[in-house]
């Protein structure tokens, strides 16, 4: 089941880039955009991260945190962090606790292969980490993401 407007997301979230452990009272105060991307450095993970990146100033000023969430290792993260120059945490999900908790981790097809994967999905929460809203991945524009968020 996915995770529904209205639900608290958990309050432990998981470790990011540098092991440090992220906890939804971290936020408290502050409006969340949780976004679950599939894969470090494939195109569309790098659109949709850059273009948050490119707008990160924008989501500060208006309260907002920003986090991305994948089932790469912490490793991974730091690379794609270096490379694309992200000003934002990064959750290592590998033991698949976070994506599974908001039901975004599932079967998924690709040219007619199926295997297990994550679902582009963005969950933004109010000040008490409250979902208010939720991006499924045939809403998600990842060139545009930021603009979709911020209501432009």
């Amino acid at each position: 089941m996915i995770m529904e407007i209205g639900q608290r997301l958990p309050e432990i979230l998981g470790k990011d880039q540098d092991g440090i452990e992220i906890k939804l009272s971290d936020f408290k105060g502050r409006k969340l955009v949780l976004y679950v991307y599939p894969k470090d450095s494939t195109p569309g993970c790098t659109s949709e991260a850059c273009n948050l990146r490119d707008n990160y100033e924008r989501f500060l000023s208006l309260g907002y945190a920003v986090v991305g969430v994948s089932i790469q290792d912490a490793k991974s993260h730091k690379n794609f962090i270096e490379k694309f120059q992200l000003p934002f945490p990064l959750i290592a999900d590998t033991d698949l606790n976070l994506v599974k908790a908001l039901g975004v981790y599932g079967e998924k097809t690709n040219y007619g292969r199926t295997y297990m994967g994550t679902f582009r999905t963005t969950f933004i929460t109010d000040e008490e980490g409250v979902v208010q809203q939720i991006y499924s991945p045939k809403q998600i524009k990842v060139k545009e993401h930021a603009a979709q968020i911020l209501g432009e």
